[in-house]
């Protein structure tokens, strides 16, 4: 078993920046892949960065490429997210979730934060 918890969301002005944590325990085979997807109400879900635990190899959608960063504190098994210049359309529920694999699809992680509330204004 995996769990996730994530913090850190909040509101935020257009411009502005936030960083999202995600405390991760459990199986570590579980957990080789780290995500923070978000979803946006009436929108599809979007994966916005992954990284490797092992290799710390990130990947990123286009839409946050130069403004997001995604990291990780191995010691402490805890997930960021760097969140800068943020947009209004960055508003979503963003969520921490594990898999064995970043090259997998979507539906291949298995575990799920709760998710934390990200709100840009204009």
């Amino acid at each position: 078993q995996v769990q996730l918890v994530e913090s850190g969301g909040g509101s935020v002005q257009a411009g502005g920046s936030l960083r999202l944590s995600c405390a991760a325990s459990g199986y570590t085979y579980m957990r080789n892949c780290m995500a923070w997807f978000r979803q946006a109400a009436g929108k599809e879900r979007e994966r916005v960065a992954d990284i490797y635990r092992e290799s710390a190899s990130t990947t990123y959608a286009d839409s946050v490429k130069g403004r997001f960063t995604i990291s990780q504190d191995s010691a402490k098994n805890t997930y960021f997210l760097q969140m800068n210049s943020l947009k209004p359309e960055d508003t979503a529920m963003y969520y921490c979730a594990a898999g064995k694999s970043c090259r997998s699809g979507d539906g291949a992680f298995t575990y799920w934060g709760q998710g934390t509330q990200v709100t840009v204004s204009d």
